[in-house]
């Protein structure tokens, strides 16, 4: 006879017969999915699984594509592919998230903010860079290929690295060695009446189409388009409740326009639609009244050396009605054919909302300065006038701050009015 084993707490054996079943076999604690570590590994795994499953639909959903001529099944498979790729860019980025949460936690600083959109980056195949430089160096050159073996093999492994690089720094970086190394090759290495022979294909950022041309130039761009995309990831990841934070923010965002003017500039003919030149500009707006409206955010950050009292918010009323004015342009792009056809919907309305908004604080800071600012602060201030522009007109010149108190009241007030109606 097997005693029974005592315990401290009374109610412990009723508790233990209660959870364990009759009949059924005790199994130990799994002491990797109950550990913080445990979790991640398990998720890890899961979305793993979910990338692996999107990818062979999408294949399918490729093919599918390619074969068929028939018009309404290539915009249904058009549309699958759509939501095929929007799943998996959502994947690989919580993908990187839980690759990164193991060593680096989140700010301690960070709360809740605006949120911004940050863009996919465009997916690409395998491609075998071997063959057709030996045959170029051999054939054209008169060298032999095998002098440059390590060249070569360092040009593949470049290039399969930026198929999935890191959304940081160490991702930019191999982004743009590569991107030199194509620039090398079409300026020094490429005969210019001939190509490689080789098929470039890309899947669209946007879309998630796949596009393809033989030339180099569509390399060229498609990763020049993953730094502008990349810089934007940056951006929208930042603490943007500190200064540091802004600056690396507002830094990434104009980086980003940068690239993507870049690639509106000097690659037109690009085939697929997220490069085209509406998108491109449509991008590049975007990112700048990101940019802008970081700069606003960074001034409602607390700094000794920032201007105080009706200086202050005269100069958050000018920086949101910018903030407003890019907004509205952006949203005026996006409306527009082609780019409303690809464009998600969701960014549509965000940038449509950020609009409202910050008209509405551009009126509520501009009736700060008239109702809670005498007019002698603001006497020699060259700027006061046009934080004015598009509000009720006054007695008085045109764009002009009234003087006497009765006349600022009112046209505080009527600020107020139009800040509410813009909410």
């Amino acid at each position: 006879m097997i005693p029974e084993e005592r315990t401290d707490d009374p109610g412990s054996g009723e508790e233990s017969a209660r959870l364990q079943p009759a009949g059924s076999v005790r199994k130990g604690r799994d002491p990797l999915a109950q550990t913080p570590r445990g979790r991640l590994q398990s998720r890890r795994a899961q979305v793993h699984q979910q990338i692996n499953k999107e990818l062979r639909m999408r294949t399918g959903a490729e093919n599918l594509y390619r074969a068929t001529s028939n018009a309404w099944v290539r915009e249904t498979v058009a549309l699958e592919l759509s939501y095929v790729n929007s799943s998996l860019q959502l994947l690989k980025e919580e993908l990187e998230e839980l690759n990164g949460s193991a060593e680096v936690d989140r700010p301690e600083g960070e709360g809740v903010s605006v949120p911004m959109i940050p863009l996919g980056l465009k997916e690409t195949k395998e491609l075998d860079w071997s063959t057709p430089l030996r045959e170029l160096i051999s054939g054209h050159f008169g060298e032999d290929s095998a002098s440059y073996e390590a060249e070569i093999r360092e040009l593949e492994d470049l290039r399969q690295a930026i198929r999935t690089p890191s959304r940081g720094e160490a991702g930019l970086e191999l982004l743009m060695a590569y991107y030199n190394q194509l620039c090398f090759l079409d300026a020094r290495f490429i005969a210019p009446t001939r190509n490689l022979g080789l098929l470039f294909q890309w899947y669209d950022s946007l879309t998630g189409v796949p596009a393809q041309q033989r030339a180099l130039a569509f390399e060229k761009g498609s990763v020049l388009f993953n730094i502008g995309a990349l810089y934007t990831q940056i951006g929208a990841r930042q603490d943007r409740s500190c200064p540091e934070g802004t600056r690396r923010a507002i830094e990434a965002f104009q980086r980003a326009a940068g690239a993507f003017s870049l690639l509106r500039e000097n690659f037109a003919r690009a085939p697929s639609p997220d490069m085209s030149p509406a998108s491109l500009s449509t991008l590049e707006r975007l990112m700048t009244a990101q940019a802008q409206e970081c700069i606003f955010e960074g001034l409602l950050l607390p700094s000794t050396e920032a201007p105080q009292g009706g200086l202050a918010q005269l100069r958050l009323a000018q920086e949101a009605a910018q903030v407003a004015a890019e907004y509205r342009l952006v949203h005026q792009t996006m409306a527009q054919p082609p780019v409303r056809d690809y464009v998600p919907f969701p960014w549509t309305t965000l940038v449509r909302v950020k609009a409202e908004y910050f008209r509405a604080l551009a009126h509520y800071h501009a009736a700060a300065v008239l109702c809670d600012s005498p007019p002698a602060a603001e006497v020699d201030c060259p700027a006061l006038s046009q934080a004015f522009l598009g509000l009720p007109a006054t007695p008085g010149p045109p764009g002009a701050a009234p003087q006497e108190q009765e006349g600022r009241r009112m046209l505080g007030e009527a600020a107020r009015r139009g800040g509410a109606r813009a909410r």
